[in-house]
Formats: C-alpha cells, structure tokens, sequence
C-alpha cells in the first residue's frame, strides 16, 4: 500500500482530533454584533474604532440570584457580553449556589470547562460516554480546581450550609450549555410523549406532568 494515502489520512485524523475554536490570525478580532453578515463566529469590528472597553466586563464580583428552582445562577461572560474575546477561544462565568442548590446536569458542545471553588464545598460529577456511562464525581472545597471535559454531561451540588461560589473558564468564546432535562421536556415543539416513555421506560403520563414542568 501507498504511504501517502496513510500519510494524507493521518492529516486528516490529526486535523479532526484538534479541533477547536479557530486560532486568529491577527491581534484582536473584537465582536460587531450589528453586522448584517453571518459567520461561524462574529464579524470583526474596524480595528480603528476598537475601544478598551471592548475588552471589559464588570461585575463578576456580584452574587447572582439563586431564587430559582435549582437554587444557582450562572453569570457568563462570552464574547456575547465581552466582544474582545472574538476568535481567542476563551470564555469563563461565575455560579453561585444557594444552600443545597444544583447547576443542573448539563453539557457544553464545545468546550471542556475548569472550576475553580472560590467558597464553599461544591460535589462535581461527569458522566463518561456510551457504552460505559461511568460516573467520575468529587467533593471540592475552596481553592480545589477541577475539569469536566468538551461534551460530557456534568453537574455541581452546593453541600454546604452557607452559599458557595465557582468560577469557571471553558475553551470557546461560545462554548453553548444543553441543560438535559430542559433540553430533553421542554424542547419546543415538544418531543412527543410516547418517545420520551419509552426512551426512559415510564409510562406516558409520567413524561406529560415532566413536560408540564418545563
């Protein structure tokens, strides 16, 4: 057999298995978020009128509110809220848990995220993918720094008294967040009842108070 072959489908295995967020190719490309033109990204705004301000976020020092039904909240700051960080492939958030409050299992398409514990004692867990399903979970306490990897189903439990807080970096400006249950009762237009029944083997009217819910 022919070596270039094998040597053209190593590019290509080499080319997928790092793929990422595109490297940028000049200093700063910050966000034009009134650009007409849609891209895999954001258009750039005219280097000539970025501002420092186009590399500021303020606030991440101010608890969110965890009057909710999870008892967290999440403050993210993505090149939505922060445009200089445009093709640096980058983004972080701060969540905040009230006493026994949950960030629910969820998962980034794509980015794998670092969590810093900044108060409290969080327990942090993922699933690893089909067939295995193997649950790789730990009790962090203040300082502790723990990974959950692009695309894995992930939670955090605040098992403390007090509230707890986390900051989190992950490896995309955009990195998305599919929360499961959300995703799965409360997609819109709904999927039909009789799938989700059997998907979970519960009966059907199970799944509608679920729905209900959501």
């Amino acid at each position: 057999m022919s070596r270039v072959p094998i040597f053209g489908l190593l590019l290509v295995t080499c080319s997928i298995a790092f793929a990422s967020d595109p490297s940028p190719l000049q200093d700063f490309c910050v966000a034009d978020p009134n650009s007409p033109v849609f891209v895999n990204g954001v258009v750039c705004k005219d280097a000539k009128q970025v501002q420092a301000d186009d590399f500021l976020f303020r606030g991440l020092h101010q608890m969110g509110n965890t009057s909710n039904d999870v008892g967290s909240n999440v403050t993210a700051v993505t090149v939505v809220e922060l445009p200089g960080l445009n093709t640096l492939g980058i983004s972080m958030a701060r969540i905040d848990f009230a006493p026994m409050g949950i960030n629910p299992p969820h998962t980034h398409p794509r980015a794998t995220e670092i969590l810093t514990v900044i108060e409290g004692s969080i327990l942090v867990g993922f699933v690893t993918s089909n067939p295995e399903n193997r649950l790789i979970t730990k009790v962090l306490e203040k300082g502790d720094v723990f990974v959950f990897p692009q695309g894995l189903i992930h939670f955090q439990k605040n098992i403390g008294h007090g509230y707890a807080i986390a900051i989190a970096g992950l490896s995309s400006q955009n990195p998305g967040v599919i929360t499961i249950a959300n995703a799965v009762f409360g997609s819109n237009p709904d999927i039909t009842g009789d799938i989700l029944a059997k998907a979970f083997q519960v009966d059907i009217n199970v799944v509608y108070q679920i729905q209900s819910k959501f």
